[in-house]
Order: C-alpha cells, then structure tokens, then sequence
C-alpha cells in the first residue's frame, strides 16, 4: 500500500475539481486556457487539503522511528514514564508502518512543486490571464498588450511589498541575506497577505454554515427569502435587459455606418458574433450595402472605440444570460417550496407536485423516491435532519474559535485539535490521526472555500451555478484558492501543534513545513502576527452573528434580507407577487398545451383517415392526364389541406378565462405580453349578430 493512497487521491481530487468546474463554468463557450488555468488552480488547492493528513500521518511514523533508533529500551520506557501526561513521545507501542506511509523523499519533492505552481499560477499567470480574457481586443497582439498594461500596476504594487521586506532583512545587522532566507521572506509576504484574508473569511463562515441549516429547517423563512430573491433578482434582470439594449442600439449604428469594404469591418463582424441570434438577424451582416466609406465626408469610430465596444458586448451579453437563467431556478425553486407549504397539511402522505418537472426522471429515482417517501422526507425528516447538522457544526465552531485563541500554548495544551492528535499519537492510531484531521481540515475549508462561493463584487466578481460563471470570475476564484490555501494549512499545523515554531519542540517536522523554512528570519511575523491575528476571529465571528454587515451594507442602499426591517418585507411582497404571477402565466401553459393534445387525440385520427380515403378512391383513369394536369390538382389539394390545417391550429390556441381582479381585459401584463387577449368560449359575440372566433380567420371558409 505504499504510496497508493497517494495516487487514489490525487485522481479523486482531480474528479472533484473538474465536477465543481464544470458546475459553475462552461467547457463548450469558454476558452480552453481559461478552464485549464482555473481546473489547475482548483486542483492543486484541492490536492493540498487531502494530502496533508497523509503528511501528518507519515511524520508520526517517522519520529517514531526515528526515536525508537535513538534510544535503548530502558531509556524509551524511562522516557515514556516522565511524558506521559505532556508532550507526544514514543510510547511502548510498536512503530509500525501506515496503511497510507509515503516513502522518505518524495513528499518534499511533491509539496515544493504543488506550492512553487500555485504560487506562480496566483501571482503571475493567472491575473495575466483575468486581463487576456476580459479584453476587449480584436488580436492575440492587442489583448496581450492590453493585459500587460493593466498588469503593471498590479505587479509592481506586489514588488514594493517585497522590496520593503528585502531593505528589512539587509539592513538589519543580525541577519545575513542567503538564498533561503530571500526565499523564506517570499513565503511569509504571501501567507501573510493570505493569512490576512483567511481570517476574514473564515470568521464569516463559522457562524454563517451552521446558521443556514438551522434556518434551512424553517420553511417559512425559507420562502420568504426566495421571494425577497425574486424581486432582487428581477430589478437585476430588468437592468441587464435594458443595458443590452442600449449595447446592441451602439452595435447596430456601428453596423449601419461601417461599409463591407471599410477596413475595420472585420472587427464589427467579429462584434456580431458575439451578440445573440435574435439581434444578428435584425442586424445582419450589412453584406448588400456596396456603398464605399469616404474618410473624407463621413465619421467612423476608431478601433480604440471598437475594443471597448467589444468588451462591453462580452459583458452585457454574459450577464443578460446569467440573469436568464437565474430566473428560471429561481422560479423552480419557489414552486417547489410552495409546494412543500401546502403538502405539510396533506392527510394522504403522498407529495404532489404543482407542476411537472420537464426532463423525465430515472426510473431508479421513480422506484426508490416515490411520492410517499418525498413526503416523509420533505414535510418530516429534513427539518429535523438540518437542525441536528446544524448543532454539529455549531460544535465544530466553537472548537475551532476556541483552538484559534488557545494554540500558542504548549504547557498545557488548550488547542482540542492538538489534544486529539496528541492522544492519537501515542497509541499511533494512523486511522484515527488521519480521519481527525481529515476532518478538521476539511471543515476549516469548507468555512472559507464556501464564503469564496457565496461573496459577490457587484457584478465584477461573482460565481453562479449552472455553467453561468464568466471567466474573469473563474480565474479570480482560482487566485483566491491559491492565495488561501496554503496559510490554511500552515494554521491548521499550528492548531494541532504539528508545525515546531508553534510548539517550540525539537521533533521532525513535517514536509509541508519544511518548504517553507524558518520563519525566524522574520520573527515579528513567526512571532507576533501568526499568533495574535487569528484571533480576530472572535470578533469577525460575533459580528456575523449579530449581521453587522448586512446592517451596514442596508444602510449603504444594496437591500439585504433582514426579518425586521421594512425594506425587505416591501420586497418580499414584490416577490411574492412576481412568483404568483409567474404561476399563473405557467399553469395557463399547461392547460392550452393539455387542450390542444386532446384535441389531437380526439380528432386528428378521423381527419387522417378519411385523407387516406379519399386518396384510396381515386379514379384510376385519372392516372392518364397530363403533367400539367397532375401539378394544378396536387397544388390544389395541397393549398387545402394546408388552410384547413392553418384553421384548425388557430382555433386550438389558447383559450384563457376572464382575469376579474384586473380593471380591463388588458389589464394584465401576462396578456399584453403575447400581444393578444383571450376570451372563453373561443367565441365572442357581435352587434350585428354573428359570432366571429377569436383566430385571424374564419373556420368555416371551407365549409
């Protein structure tokens, strides 16, 4: 088993980042370089938090080892006798291997190219490719410059950064600047900017997790906030619809005023190109105009003016659809939790669904999640599933804030991560050490890697589900990753007292941390900020729980959901109202598609057979006339059948009840949407006494 593990999960990660990728971007529009740099991203920070418990693992082993070789058997026991109740040492329990043991030399070998990667990918590659992506250029040469312009602020802030640290080190007169100690001081400047933002993150998580689950169980604050999402959600839709309007009205006069033959037409047909198929068609390709530019007489836009033109139709066109698809989840899953609200009353136990989902299901689904066992699960088990995962991670939090402000201290342990390491070490329990800090480490991730998900920049930055995330968004979620990760698992270290700076004990250390060197060449940063700034975390974690944030960001105009403020019930309204309407306009869908089937099913067999009849019984002497003849009467019959078929799809469309609450028969947006209004019957009455249908043309002409 040596060394498997290792490979099992650098392909399980690998599985698992490409899945989250492609949850959240698009392989089939994005560009290759952009989902090949942000699945790297993703994946070497992914790899990170799996492989570190093997790391801890095999350097409990090793110490072991390592210390059983050092020392007779009567000095072990001796020793053994005056530690007992302190610091981990070898134990009368035999040093033998891990299931998951990693041979001597390969992960240093490993750690240094997952660390050096990732750190070229945050700092240069990836802020170069966020530029190369969002450009608005027309050339490889042009986005390339363009991205190295707007880099060169960027870069050169980071290279200040270092600079002071380099005069730091040179002009102090007890250190004397090596390789490993430059290499060392670039290490600390990026944990520390990263470490800076962990704790943010993660102060905002440890409350913000277990809150959602308990709040999951409500199903009335649950709906309450899907409509306050709605009408959000909506204002956003409505403004991406109108900016693309005013982009494509842009689009269309630099279409009209740039000739086939004008030398920047290339540019405005790959313009085009980005735009949506019902505005080229609108537009077109201003082919037919042979009309020659004149520079002289006539102004065109410059091609500085095209660039922008072209970013901002990459911009509105992305949103528009964004915004789209949102709209549609958003409304399955206000259905589905009204739906939910009035199953909780049900005396059948059976869930039933007020409309029926689009894409067939499997029937293995079918078979298992029957009606009955959606409704136990929805309307019973869930609430009380969420409640209890909620209180478990509640409990992790606490352990967590508790560890952060307590790891420093070695005599006694405080940290509960470095006491249950410690007590798994001396039995050298691997599974246990392994689980633990799998565990531990997985769920500090998850406290920061899901605020990354969930925070937005207005609309600079912002990861939506359902292949809708744009490349400048993917790309910066891979630089927080990468920015991220390894300070996390540097803190994680320290929490379980693994990392020697922290614990002041002269054992091995582990791989991970012998990458990163000494940190004693900068020791105001080993020992002043990596162990006093996390614990800002209480404060961070006490201001969520209060929501000072969403209070501040209401006082600033962006409407957040807060229970008790007017604001938000005023939306909620709004929302509720849009989803109600949304409901009628579907139910309304369905009847008239439900009409016309069983219009077809009742009489489309019998006009069928009585064509094929009245084919069958041709005469056959008609079989003798002329081609001229056999053309003018299949033109005929057909010219017949297709108005009668015209007439009889125009009778089955729509016929939609009288909508009372409304002060018109217009009155309501749903209808003056299609262009037409509905009556029932399909007939209205005249004043000259003839009933007319509501078709464009009369269904008796044939008769």
């Amino acid at each position: 088993m040596s060394g498997a593990a290792l490979g099992l999960e650098i392909v399980f990660v690998f599985f698992l980042a490409l899945f989250l990728l492609h949850r959240y971007g698009d392989f089939k529009k994005q560009h290759r370089l952009v989902i090949v740099g942000t699945l790297l991203a993703w994946y070497l920070c992914f790899l990170i938090v799996f492989i570190l418990p093997l790391d801890v693992s095999t350097t409990i082993y090793n110490r072991c080892k390592h210390a059983a070789a050092n020392s007779s058997p009567t000095e072990s026991s001796n020793i053994t006798g005056l530690y007992a109740a302190a610091t981990p040492v070898p134990s009368p329990h035999p040093c033998f291997k891990p299931w998951s043991y990693i041979p001597d030399g390969i992960m240093p070998i490993f750690w240094r190219v997952v660390y050096w990667t990732s750190q070229f990918l945050t700092w240069i590659l990836l802020p170069f490719m966020q530029s190369y992506a969002r450009s608005g250029g027309f050339s490889i040469t042009g986005k390339i410059k363009t991205a190295l312009i707007e880099n060169a602020i960027y870069y050169g802030t980071y290279l200040l950064i270092f600079g002071a640290f380099l005069i730091y080190v040179a002009v102090n007169p007890h250190l004397h600047l090596e390789w490993n100690q430059l290499q060392t001081i670039g290490i600390a400047a990026a944990n520390t900017w990263g470490l800076f933002l962990l704790v943010l993150l993660l102060g905002y998580g440890l409350v913000e997790i277990p809150r959602s689950y308990w709040n999951g169980a409500k199903r009335g604050y649950l709906l309450m906030k899907t409509y306050f999402k709605a009408a959000k959600l909506m204002t956003e839709k409505a403004d991406a619809e109108e900016t693309l309007e005013d982009v494509m009205e842009e689009v269309r006069k630099v279409n009209e005023s740039i000739k086939y033959n004008h030398p920047l037409r290339k540019c405005v047909d790959t313009i085009l190109k980005k735009c949506p198929l019902e505005y080229q068609e609108k537009m077109g390709r201003n082919m037919d105009d042979y009309e020659d530019f004149d520079e002289k007489h006539n102004t065109y836009p410059s091609e500085k003016s095209l660039v922008k033109l072209h970013k901002q139709v990459i911009y509105s066109v992305q949103r528009h659809r964004r915004t789209q698809v949102q709209w549609q989840i958003l409304l399955e899953q206000a259905f589905y939790l009204e739906d939910v609200a009035k199953n909780e009353t049900s005396a059948t136990c059976q869930f039933v669904h007020t409309f029926q989902s689009p894409e067939p299901e499997n029937r293995f689904i079918q078979y298992f999640y029957n009606p009955t066992v959606e409704w136990y699960w929805e309307c019973l088990l869930r609430p009380w599933f969420y409640r209890v995962l909620a209180v478990v991670l509640s409990i992790f939090s606490v352990i967590v804030v508790w560890s952060e402000c307590t790891f420093f201290s070695t005599t006694p342990v405080l940290s509960l991560f470095a006491v249950f390491i410690q007590l798994a070490e001396k039995t050298y329990n691997y599974i246990y050490i392994e689980i633990a800090c799998f565990l531990s480490i997985f769920f500090l991730s998850i406290c920061v890697y899901s605020t990354v998900f969930r925070i937005r920049v207005f609309n600079y930055y912002y990861l939506a589900s359902h292949h809708q995330t744009d490349a400048y968004s993917l790309l910066f979620s891979g630089m927080l990753f990468c920015r991220l990760t390894p300070p996390l698992c540097l803190n994680f270290l320290g929490l379980t007292h693994m990392d020697s700076s922290i614990s002041h004990q002269n054992t091995q250390p582990t791989a991970y941390t012998s990458i990163m060197g000494s940190m004693k060449v900068l020791s105001f940063i080993a020992d002043g900020f990596y162990i006093y700034y996390p614990m800002l975390v209480v404060i961070l974690c006490i201001a969520t729980y209060f929501s000072l944030g969403t209070r501040c960001l209401n006082l600033l105009g962006f409407q957040q959901f807060m229970g008790d403020n007017d604001m938000t019930s005023d939306l909620v309204d709004e929302g509720k109202e849009l989803i109600r309407r949304e409901k009628r306009k579907r139910q309304r869908q369905e009847e008239g598609e439900n009409r016309r089937r069983e219009w077809k099913e009742r009489y489309g067999h019998s006009r069928e057979d009585s064509t094929r009849n009245r084919n069958v019984h041709i005469d056959p002497k008609e079989s003798n006339f002329s081609d001229i003849s056999t053309n003018r009467s299949a033109s005929k019959y057909t010219r017949a059948n297709n108005r009668t078929e015209r007439d009889r799809i125009e009778l089955l469309q729509d016929a939609e009840p009288l909508d009372f609450n409304a002060e018109t028969f217009t009155d309501d947006p749903l209808e003056s949407e299609s262009g037409r209004s509905f009556l029932y019957p399909p007939f209205r009455y005249q004043p000259g006494g003839r009933y007319l249908s509501m078709s464009r043309s009369r269904i008796f002409d044939d008769v």
